[in-house]
């Protein structure tokens, strides 16, 4: 396992003007929050955790929630200054940002710039009012334009979007339209993710109720291949299965995840790996306050048998298109090959011609076009197996 200090930086900010009806992230109503309280607590955790793990050069910075654009500007100047105090981060380091789409004025974007941010991740979901209505999102397509627009304004040219696909009453029609009209904004980034009913949230509820009138699997999986046929037609790199980028535009941070290498994670209900470890941080607001006035923040640090990082590393290096490889297999767990430590499930997937084989760094593993749309399938085989 990856023993050098972690290169990546991921900070949540748990705040939200309101909870969508599918989110089942840890984020709590803005209102009322001991918002600055909790930014010196999160300032006090950047103390402790340098003091641990002094780091490297920070490359990739990633910013999420909740709804971190919710901060005011004052704020915002203050809590990504206390991100430069602690993390010496690279010159050309990516620095990313979620936002909602109504709350990224002019006077929030120009400081989120000036403390260094170089990306934003826009949660769109749709460009049907009706249809984000449904799902508990309360902003509008105009809104969308116009957050757009500003953030033009204030100089970001690094822009993604967030759309879903099978929501409840969504037909295909109205997937082919939202893609359409966000492909008019001419981003250079795209993440296109389908519903996942999860527990404690709303749309759980319903769907227990069979109150949840979700597309079929059918329709689900023409709306996948309708995305993936579209945004390659228009020059994008499927680079992961959810993920579509211009050349160059690729979310170096997500890369990170997905390689299985390092990172640092901050913040109420944030997850970080590092030095063979995984934490997970105490996630109520108050809660996370208190215990950082005496310690670091942690709910649970748990070593990460080496066993469970080979099936991490499989699971999540197939979603990349470009698969997984020996070469940085090696690196990871040297002495040992991917073929070495899952000959099984490797020869069942590659029979059922869910992956191919690829030639380059030590050779290594792809989705084929055909496991695209099952990778669930191929991840689960590499996991307890």
């Amino acid at each position: 396992m990856l023993q050098h200090a972690p290169r990546a930086l991921y900070i949540h900010i748990p705040f939200c003007t309101n909870k969508c009806h599918y989110c089942d992230f840890t984020s709590y109503v803005l209102k009322g929050q001991p918002v600055d309280a909790y930014l010196d607590a999160l300032e006090r955790e950047m103390a402790m955790t340098v003091e641990l793990l002094p780091p490297e050069e920070i490359r990739t910075v990633f910013v999420g929630g909740g709804t971190p654009t919710v901060l005011t500007p004052l704020q915002m100047e203050r809590f990504l200054a206390s991100v430069k105090k602690y993390f010496p981060i690279h010159p050309d380091a990516e620095f990313s940002m979620e936002a909602n789409p109504g709350t990224v004025d002019i006077d929030k974007l120009h400081a989120m710039k000036a403390g260094g941010v170089n990306r934003i991740s826009m949660g769109v979901q749709s460009f049907d009012n009706g249809l984000l209505e449904r799902i508990g999102r309360i902003h509008n397509v105009d809104d969308v334009y116009r957050s757009i627009e500003n953030a033009r304004m204030a100089g970001f040219s690094n822009l993604s979007i967030d759309l879903m696909f099978g929501l409840p009453g969504q037909t295909v029609e109205q997937l082919t339209d939202s893609v359409a009209r966000a492909l008019k904004l001419e981003l250079p980034h795209y993440s296109l993710y389908g519903l996942k009913v999860e527990e404690n949230t709303l749309f759980h509820a319903l769907y227990e109720r069979n109150q949840l009138p979700l597309p079929s699997e059918d329709d689900e999986l023409a709306m996948y291949m309708h995305l993936i046929d579209t945004l390659k037609g228009e020059g994008f790199h499927h680079y992961e299965i959810s993920n579509f980028a211009k050349p160059g535009y690729e979310s170096k941070h997500n890369i990170t995840y997905w390689r299985n290498e390092p990172y640092y994670g901050l913040g109420a209900g944030a997850h970080g790996y590092a030095r063979g470890e995984r934490h997970v941080n105490i996630k109520g607001v108050q809660p996370f306050i208190d215990a950082s006035l005496n310690r670091l923040p942690r709910l649970e640090t748990n070593p990460v048998p080496e066993r469970e990082a080979m099936e991490d590393f499989m699971m999540v290096g197939l979603r990349m298109l470009e698969g997984v490889c020996n070469d940085d297999f090696g690196m990871q767990f040297p002495g040992l090959t991917i073929e070495s430590e899952f000959g099984e499930p490797l020869a069942a997937v590659l029979a059922q011609g869910l992956l191919e084989r690829t030639e380059e760094r030590g050779g290594g593993y792809r989705l084929s076009e055909k496991g695209i749309p099952l990778g669930n399938e191929v991840f689960g085989a590499f996991i307890g197996e």
